[in-house]
């Protein structure tokens, strides 16, 4: 059995792009473009006092990476879809502001081709420390992605905790290459493109050059001349995962479950991402969960109501019997305490079990029966 942690439910506090260029989701291309030459007339390192120069930097940092995201359709689509991770997941730090095209907007806050070079000979050394995207260095061992699977289990499995079987497939390190993606035996040469360094230079709007992975070899600075047969020079393969997860008391609708290293395999020899079980219950028909609290109804007989009486109610652990006062009236809430759900962070506690009691009247009656129940009637309605 793999060990598991459980997190609870994930949560991103990274700011909204919306809200950096002060635009609503509705706003046009143009409207965007018009808010960011705004905003980068007014944080530009060079257009504020020395001792501001900082702040300035950064947050011109955050609203021209907003700019760059939400001015192109394919990943504002995405953005809006997804939020952050669907851009963090997608686009490396070069995507991110490839095929925007800054010229005209400095070219109007006054700076030529070459005036501004020194501030943007870079960009992406420029953005390296904005938002988390940090640039890679060619050939270091990069962590695998996480996944992420549904875990259906039962209110009753949720309540005493449970081991359940998950199946998924995943990718790993190819063991024939041993993760170099080249056939055994053979090795790999440098690209003739890049010539080994991984990079290739290139020219934003005419205004500034930056420096991006070469695409032959997309920044590895090496290439395979002979692709691994089982891997297809990929080195990783994909393959089906079986594995136990132990599922403690208490878990809820949302609540998740990291297993360490078991997503996707890693690049160049780095660690393995995790595998995140995601908790789904089921419905039930005779329980209603609020929290750790639970919620029944029981149907009692009118005399048990009118003369009082012990009813019994099932639960999940055991069947209570429950003391019903005379005079109950349909619909009335019980609450027996510590019946409930075990807490998820702490299996001694409980919530309580709130039951609901509904006079059940009968549909067929005996002829006697019913010369009793007229008798009762008459009994009721004469003046005490």
């Amino acid at each position: 059995m793999h060990t598991a942690a459980f997190i609870g439910k994930l949560m991103t506090t990274k700011k909204d792009y919306y809200e950096i260029l002060n635009v609503e989701k509705t706003v046009s291309k143009s409207e965007i473009e018009s808010a960011y030459r705004k905003l980068a007339v007014q944080y530009h390192p060079d257009r504020v006092a020395p001792e501001k120069k900082e702040e300035a930097r950064e947050k011109f940092k955050e609203i021209t990476e907003a700019y760059a995201v939400l001015f192109d359709e394919n990943k504002r689509k995405l953005y809006d879809q997804y939020g952050h991770a669907g851009i963090d997941g997608n686009y490396t730090n070069e995507d991110i502001f490839r095929g925007v095209n800054f010229d005209s907007i400095f070219h109007d806050m006054g700076y030529g081709q070459r005036g501004n070079e020194d501030f943007f000979s870079n960009i992406f050394d420029f953005f390296g420390q904005s938002g988390g995207r940090q640039r890679v260095k060619r050939g270091s061992p990069t962590k695998g992605s996480d996944l992420e699977i549904p875990a259906t289990i039962t209110l009753k499995e949720a309540y005493e905790g449970t081991e359940k079987q998950l199946q998924y497939y995943k990718t790993e390190t190819c063991h024939t290459c041993k993760g170099s993606g080249a056939e055994p035996k053979t090795s790999k040469k440098p690209c003739p493109v890049c010539r080994g360094s991984g990079q290739q230079v290139a020219q934003m709007g005419g205004f500034f050059t930056f420096a991006q992975p070469c695409q032959r070899c997309h920044g590895e600075g090496e290439i395979i001349e002979i692709p691994c047969g089982d891997c297809k020079g990929r080195g990783k393969v994909r393959k089906s995962e079986s594995l136990t997860v132990k599922i403690p008391k208490g878990v809820d609708n949302g609540n998740t479950i990291r297993l360490r290293g078991q997503g996707e395999a890693g690049e160049r020899g780095g660690p393995p991402g995790d595998l995140y079980a995601s908790i789904r219950v089921q419905p039930d028909n005779n329980y209603l969960r609020k929290g750790d609290d639970i919620y029944t109804e029981v149907k009692i007989s009118f005399p048990t109501a009118a003369l009082g009486g012990d009813v019994e109610v099932p639960t999940f652990a055991d069947k209570l019997k429950m003391k019903i006062p005379p005079g109950t009236q349909s619909n009335k809430n019980f609450r027996i305490k510590e019946k409930g759900m075990p807490n998820v962070h702490d299996e001694r506690r409980y919530g309580d079990l709130y039951v609901k009691v509904i006079i059940d009247v009968p549909v067929k009656l005996s002829e006697l029966q019913k010369e009793i129940l007229r008798e009762f009637s008459r009994s009721i309605s004469k003046p005490q």
